[in-house]
């Protein structure tokens, strides 16, 4: 095909986009609006605690108690606060998440290529369009190599359609999209093969999609399977809930015959019982655990995603990129059966052979690449290379024949001024070169070896090949050249620093490390022996791979460490054999072919810096600076997520049961009640802020990374967890009852006995929030590690209990008398019993030897 000529393209310049983008806005399509701070009352208002909140209100309101009435609504603003507050930090956060998943474009500003998040496009912006991108505004192609686009989106056909390149006479548009030989192309369609160059004439709502309204996939609150296990529990908790609020109502109405009383008695249960704090904890910790992911250059686009990431077994990583820096440099050459080092700094070690080989490689780049090997290529130029006797500036490129997976080789074309003579330059994998050149097996043979010779010190490894004829006329494919093989180039890819630790991590987590590349076996295995794979690790290689059924392969694949001369269309199979085996399987992936095997692991990760907008689309997180110890350090913070979230229901399930325990005690047994609703309302207002931010915040065990990934199928409460986690609970109540009785005894006025009661709860509910930051360190250990929010909530806790306790106005509408610096000291010591034992348990080192969390 022609080849794409952009060096005399400068585009718009930085002032013009910028002035641009401030008269047009930006190129996205009108969103939902954010929901305003009244929408978000509206939704609380229809939350059952509100509800149930408002109901005691005006209960106390008929009984004439107005100052608990305005009490409890005073509480309502509070909450209604509280639940905005929450709401908007996770809104914010989802936003951060969408503005960083738009997707890109590669522009030409000020004459350089620069790529932009999609919505920065501005009309008269151009763009470099590339197989496998989606197109981010409406334009026309100035240039059209084999360009062809999947319309489907807007015309609903799914067959790709040819586009050609604008010129003078033709439409500046079509009426519709679809149909071939088109020089428009659209916002949101897809580039499926060659490349083109497109000024942009339409963004946001004036392009074709804007016009019809079509909605673009956003991050969003998906539906997870933790949700749903989540809204089982809290139906199956209501439905208790509300038989043994009835069942209150009922035994206070008959046994003391006041049934407005009894109804407040039951709603007072009913608000102590019903665990509204779950969905909200839910929402809070996927949303912000998405947000804490892509500061470390992750992007969630599923947020299911963030459960998957601690049940990973298996990482299957790309080399190239990934595993390396892909910064390539040419550190060897070998023709006529010689090998010369390059050293850039001196030429004279090169024989003239090696010179030729560079020579060649060089015209058969392209001329604005983008390949990090084309790159390190094209850089040979500025030296002597680029005053050799076969790199001329006046001729010209005429041909390109591009990569293909039949061919993995290329070729250009040039022709010299007079027209007359042609210089054909092919490179390309070994055995591609090797078949241009039509080699016998004897000479296929001897390129193995000295291919194998090279790959085996890390190199990758390119042959090049060159052919030179008088003619007119173009021949349609490379093979139809009589090409000459003329040797081989070697390029360093360096390891990226701190893999080869992240490589250990893994393995301390239980977690394999599989690297997939199209490289050679002997340079695969030198870089699995750097990055610390063993030497020891298997080898799998493409053509083995095809000659494998499903089955050999399941076997093999259980110890195999390294694939190499595998093609992306293989990645799929390597994903559904690992999954057969029972792996969870998170897998790289940057290409279109790579996208049926990212959307079949179980988790796909697209890279951000060099991915297509396909592969992004059909994986589940995008790797943004396409380095393998941000995979690692997304893992670390998924296992933390998913802890935290664990600690904060079971404290939650812990916390509520003295506080129903002591609102249903008292009323079956009829002694003095000692929970009201603002009671209620207050050890609420501690719950929530605790189990939301205190644990959402909090860092990460110190075996986050030594312990084997969790089972899938786990969910948040297993048995031992519930167990442990109401065993908390009742051991609370049991010591609340003591205290409660024992005041009872002691003869002590009601208001004094509540006074007693509500504060060892309140003191117990601290020590629950001390204790459950960690299952495996004690109190006094996890102290050394500080949590703002936590010393916040604990400073304004103590504080509003010494007001509830000590201003008399509080008091009255507490129902309370001043406790006694003995009573305290009863209170404290009594909620530090009540998790000791959990502490003890810790320090033996017997808790939860399987299930840490």
């Amino acid at each position: 095909m022609p080849a794409l000529d952009i060096s005399a393209v400068t585009g718009l310049s930085a002032s013009e986009a910028d002035e641009k983008l401030r008269r047009e806005g930006y190129n996205e399509l009108p969103a939902d609006r954010q929901r305003s701070i009244f929408c978000i009352i509206g939704e609380v208002v229809h939350e059952p605690m509100f509800l149930l909140l408002v109901a005691s209100g005006l209960i106390y309101f008929l009984l004439g108690d107005i100052s608990e009435g305005l009490m409890l609504m005073s509480f309502v603003v509070l909450v209604i606060g509280i639940t905005v507050y929450q709401e908007r930090k996770t809104e914010r956060a989802l936003e951060a998440l969408r503005n960083l998943s738009s997707p890109r474009a590669l522009v030409i500003r000020d004459g350089m290529q620069k790529r932009i998040a999609g919505r920065e496009v501005v009309t008269g912006d151009v763009v470099i369009l590339c197989e496998g991108d989606r197109v981010p505004a409406d334009g026309l192609l100035l240039i059209a190599n084999n360009v062809s686009a999947d319309e489907s989106l807007l015309t609903g056909e799914s067959v790709p359609v040819r586009k050609i390149a604008w010129a003078d006479g033709m439409p500046a548009a079509a009426e519709r999209p679809g149909g071939d030989d088109q020089p428009t192309v659209y916002s949101g369609t897809l580039v499926v093969s060659g490349q083109g160059l497109m000024r942009v004439r339409a963004t946001g709502a004036l392009t074709e999609m804007g016009k019809i309204g079509s909605v673009l996939r956003t991050v969003e609150r998906s539906e997870t399977r933790l949700k749903r296990e989540i809204d089982r529990i809290v139906r199956v908790i209501a439905l208790i809930g509300l038989s043994l609020c009835a069942i209150i109502v009922i035994v206070y109405g008959l046994t003391r015959y006041n049934w407005i009383e009894g109804f407040l008695a039951g709603i007072t249960l009913a608000m102590a019982i019903l665990p509204e704090e779950f969905p909200v904890v839910l929402t809070i910790f996927l949303a912000l655990g998405a947000w804490r992911i892509s500061q470390r250059h992750v992007l969630t686009r599923q947020i299911p995603a963030i459960e998957t990431l601690g049940s990973a077994t298996v990482l299957c990583v790309d080399k190239t990129g990934t595993l390396t820096e892909n910064r390539m440099s040419v550190a060897q050459f070998s023709a006529n059966g010689e090998l010369c080092d390059y050293d850039p700094r001196d030429h004279s070690m090169l024989t003239e052979s090696c010179h030729e080989v560079a020579e060649y490689a060089i015209l058969a780049c392209k001329k604005d690449p983008f390949d990090p090997m084309e790159k390190a290529l094209i850089s040979l130029q500025d030296g002597e290379f680029g005053k050799t006797e076969h790199i001329h500036k006046d001729w010209n490129l005429v041909q390109e024949y591009p990569l293909s997976p039949e061919l993995l080789a290329m070729s250009n074309v040039w022709r010299s001024p007079d027209g007359d003579r042609f210089v054909i330059a092919a490179k390309g994998a070994p055995e591609a070169i090797a078949d241009l050149c039509h080699l016998d097996a004897a000479a296929q043979l001897d390129l193995a070896g000295r291919v194998d010779t090279m790959a085996a010190s890390g190199l990758r490894v390119l042959g090049v090949a060159r052919a030179s004829f008088s003619l007119t006329g173009l021949p349609d494919k490379q093979h139809d050249f009589p090409f000459a093989f003329i040797g081989l180039i070697g390029f360093a890819d360096p390891v990226r620093p701190q893999v080869a630790e992240a490589v250990k991590e893994c393995s301390a987590a239980g977690i394999r490390v599989i690297m997939i590349t199209g490289d050679y076996p002997q340079t695969a295995l030198n870089i699995a022996r750097q990055i610390g794979l063993g030497d020891g690790t298997v080898c799998i290689t493409g053509p083995e791979l095809d000659a494998m059924d499903d089955s050999t392969l399941q076997v093999r694949i259980r110890s195999a460490g390294v694939f190499a001369r595998v093609v992306p269309e293989q990645k799929l199979r390597i994903v559904n054999a690992l999954k057969a085996t029972g792996e969870v399987v998170a897998m790289t992936g940057d290409g279109v072919n790579d996208a049926p095997a990212l959307k079949s692991a179980d988790i796909g990760i697209a890279m951000g810096g060099r991915g297509t907008d396909v592969a992004r689309e059909a994986s589940s997180l995008v790797l943004l600076d396409d380095n393998f110890t941000s995979i690692v350090a997304a893992v670390r913070l998924g296992r933390r997520i998913f802890d935290n979230l664990k600690k904060a229901m079971a404290y939650v399930i812990s916390v509520h049961a003295p506080i129903a325990g002591m609102s249903l005690i008292p009323v079956l047994f009829g002694m003095p009640l000692v929970l009201l609703p603002v009671h209620i309302v207050f050890l609420e207002l501690i719950i929530d802020p605790t189990c939301s931010v205190v644990f959402e915040s909090e860092k990460e065990e110190r075996d986050v990374m030594t312990r084997p990934p969790r089972h899938r199928d786990e969910g948040l409460f297993t048995r031992r967890t519930l167990l442990l986690s109401l065993l908390q609970g009742f051991v609370v109540l049991a010591v609340v009852l003591a205290i409660y009785a024992g005041a009872l005894y002691r003869g002590l006025g009601e208001p004094e006995v509540r006074a007693l009661t509500f504060t060892t709860i309140v003191v117990a509910n601290l020590c629950l929030i001390l204790t459950n930051r960690s299952w495996s360190d004690t109190i006094l250990a996890s102290l050394r590690s500080p949590n703002r929010a936590l010393s916040v909530v604990v400073a304004l806790t103590v504080i509003c209990l010494l007001l509830v306790l000590y201003i008399p106005a509080l008091q009255e509408l507490f129902r309370f008398s001043p406790l006694s610096l003995s009573d305290v000291g009863i209170c404290v010591a009594g909620g530090v019993l009540s998790v000791l034992w959990f502490e003890l348990l810790k320090y033996a080192g017997r808790a939860l030897p399987q299930d840490r969390r």
